[in-house]
């Protein structure tokens, strides 16, 4: 065997996202890496932000939320949302604001693919807090659909890997999922 124990604090690449909240009656926006879809029907994504952070008062004030999926164009300005702070810098300023049904979920229009989600539930963890919330509308830019779908190739979305805190860009089409292994059969 040539598998080396390489330790437990290894991250798999994961798409980094703009969440959106209100706090204290504004938008605030904040860069996480830490997202994932975690049920069919309805939709819901979990997002882990550490309790340190200002953004999660607004989710749980308000119980709603926004993913904002930026492409790879916004990478300055995605990263600045990951090293600044609600609490001292507007960073509702930078981008263009829309809201959706919810009234209290702030998105970015410069965005392709932007969600609003409502919290279903708030697991608390020792660093963490995971929110669970529903996909209650999803906002696409027409030119990033294909069939009527994300089309990810084009959104061109920011990928992230730790520990080395790196950004990356999403690679070639590979193969068709829940088909290709077909072929073992």
């Amino acid at each position: 065997m040539n598998k080396m124990n390489i330790g437990n604090n290894v991250f798999i690449p994961m798409p980094v996202v703009l969440v959106g909240a209100n706090v204290e009656g504004k938008a605030n926006f904040m860069a996480v890496g830490w997202i994932t879809r975690v049920n069919a029907q309805p939709p819901m994504m979990a997002i882990g932000i550490n309790k340190s952070h200002y953004t999660p008062l607004g989710i749980q004030e308000n119980k709603t939320f926004s993913i904002n999926f930026p492409s790879i164009d916004m990478v300055e300005k995605t990263d600045y949302c990951g090293l600044v702070s609600g609490r001292k810098t507007d960073k509702s300023k930078i981008f263009k604001v829309f809201y959706g049904e919810t009234k209290t979920a702030p998105m970015i229009e410069e965005c392709p693919l932007c969600m609003e989600c409502k919290v279903m539930g708030t697991v608390d963890l020792p660093s963490n807090n995971l929110f669970i919330g529903e996909i209650i509308r999803v906002y696409a830019d027409e030119w990033c659909l294909t069939d009527g779908k994300p089309d990810f190739k084009k959104i061109n979305p920011l990928l992230f890997t730790m520990p080395d805190n790196s950004y990356w860009a999403i690679g070639e089409f590979v193969a068709k999922a829940w088909y290709v292994g077909k072929k073992l059969e």
